[in-house]
């Protein structure tokens, strides 16, 4: 287990909360009401700032339970390990009745993962593989 350091940046914010011992994802709060109508999109303000481990990121993901209700998904949803700003939520309603969010709700969950920096070196050729170009489809049912 990692520490996190994590900074309120409102009186209303809360700090994440998992739902169970072995839950992956830590709850994310809203920190206001805003009422999302069917394929409208909103950044939610968390009223928290992170400071994440290097070699790591924050994704913010769907909660289920909004998910599968009230179709409400997360748009975007990285936040890297220098971001020090308030953390938002992009909520876009893919249901067919008006959401309403309120203050204190939970909106999304926050999951800490490892990741691999890269150099990308041009080249003019690349290795061989059966598959080749072969996309969309490609691979048969």
């Amino acid at each position: 287990m990692i520490t996190i350091q994590i900074k309120k940046l409102s009186e209303l914010a809360k700090i994440p909360t998992r739902g169970s011992i072995f839950a992956a994802g830590y709850d994310l709060y809203s920190t206001e009401d805003y009422t999302l109508n069917p394929l409208e999109r909103y950044l939610f303000k968390t009223g928290i700032s992170i400071a994440i481990p290097q070699g790591n990121y924050g994704r913010i993901a769907p909660r289920s339970g909004l998910a599968y209700k009230d179709g409400i998904d997360v748009m975007g949803g990285v936040i890297d390990q220098d971001y020090r700003g308030n953390v938002g939520v992009i909520l876009i309603n893919f249901g067919s009745s008006e959401k309403k969010i309120t203050n204190g709700e939970k909106i999304a969950q926050l999951i800490i993962e490892p990741y691999v920096s890269v150099i990308f070196q041009e080249t003019d050729n690349l290795p061989e593989t059966n598959r080749g170009s072969g996309g969309f489809g490609s691979s048969g049912q």
